[in-house]
């Protein structure tokens, strides 16, 4: 396969220089060109045909959210990754952005570091995020303006391996990387308002990046959605999203399941990590759990999933098609820890079916057929 062909704009010459020395030394990535701006950027795309745009968020003249939707109505499948500052004004842009259609985001390297350091960070953050994001693009490139080859037929599934649903649901548990703040951003404004269970969410964002998530997706959801705090008694109708550098867990004190909080070692390069969350839920409810993995990069919540699993709880995971990126939850149906493989489309109806009847005497009805492109699994 010829290298990932990345198109840079950011209208720091420093910080174009960065970017590009630290990512040409993967072979599997080449430098299709640089951009001092969105205009510029934009005149480039149709003769350099990049394969993946890194996009600054913050620019003079045309900004990062007007490129990004100039590129979005062009070539709505190009996939732009956003460098963001660590800021308040940073991260709010940043999800915006992610909104509009950006694939993920990184870290920008400040001018004034050790261009080493900055270019050692950029290498570990943004070249896996480049191949997940571009894994399955086609053997040979294509220009941003090529029409788009038609999906094969879609498939039912059938080789996920059905149990007896018996257990009662008392927990929802979600686990959510590349592409999830707009995965939850459909998923969880679909809950009723009356939603009977309590529901922990670990979404891999840094601090300040999750708690204006939450408030965003609080906005948009008739359930109350909050960044976890330590201590807090979960109910029914509740979200809880772990905050950035933290692992988020779940313990038992006499009749109230409570959140705790702590910064032990990153599991799977991560912290929050979802594993760590799907083992205290396990623990904690044992087979009265719903575990869900959406999209994201990694293998976070495989092992996870197992645990719940052996516990007797069920894991859904989202589909391919509709994923940003299958890995997470395609990991976790390779694993064989799926119960249910479910486009995102009908997502939050299975979850309210399933916790509704779980929690009734009278039985699930017959479940929907889920179609696949992937029928292998």
């Amino acid at each position: 396969m010829p290298p990932i062909r990345v198109l840079i704009v950011d209208d720091s010459v420093v910080v174009r220089k960065v970017v590009s020395d630290a990512l040409a030394v993967d072979p599997g990535i080449a430098i299709a060109g640089t951009a001092a701006d969105g205009k510029i950027a934009l005149a480039k795309i149709p003769l350099l045909t990049p394969d993946l745009i890194t996009l600054d968020v913050e620019m003079p003249g045309m900004n990062g959210i007007e490129t990004l939707q100039e590129i979005k109505r062009l070539y709505p499948k190009l996939p732009v990754i956003m460098f963001s500052t660590m800021t308040e004004r940073g991260a709010a842009i940043t999800l915006d952005a992610l909104s509009l259609g950006a694939a993920d985001y990184a870290t920008k390297p400040s001018k004034s570091g050790d261009p080493d350091v900055a270019a050692e960070r950029v290498r570990s953050e943004l070249i896996p995020k480049i191949k997940a994001i571009c894994a399955l693009r086609p053997a040979e490139p294509e220009s941003a303006l090529a029409p788009l080859p038609a999906l094969l037929p879609l498939q039912p599934l059938t080789a996920v391996p059905q149990r007896q649903d018996s257990s009662r649901i008392d927990i929802l548990a979600i686990g959510a990387s590349t592409g999830g703040p707009n995965a939850l951003a459909k998923m969880l404004p679909a809950f009723p308002k009356n939603f009977s269970v309590p529901i922990v969410i670990v979404q891999h964002m840094p601090p300040l990046f999750t708690r204006l998530l939450s408030e965003r997706l609080n906005d948009q959801s008739k359930i109350s959605i909050r960044e976890g705090l330590p201590g807090q008694v979960l109910e029914p109708g509740e979200a809880w999203i772990a905050p950035g550098d933290f692992h988020m867990t779940v313990d038992r004190f006499g009749a109230s399941v409570r959140l705790a909080m702590n910064q032990e070692q990153p599991e799977n390069s991560c912290r929050p990590a979802v594993d760590v969350l799907f083992r205290s839920v396990a623990r904690v409810y044992g087979p009265n759990v719903l575990a869900v993995v959406l999209t994201g990069m990694g293998s976070d919540g495989t092992r996870g999933a197992q645990h719940i699993r052996e516990q007797g709880g069920r894991v859904f995971v989202q589909d391919e098609a509709s994923s940003v990126v299958w890995g997470m939850p395609g990991m976790v149906a390779e694993a064989g820890q799926a119960d249910e493989i479910i486009p995102l489309d009908i997502m939050a109806y299975e979850i309210v079916r399933r916790i509704k009847n779980s929690r009734s005497a009278t039985g699930l009805p017959p479940a929907i057929t889920v179609p696949l492109l992937n029928p292998s699994l």
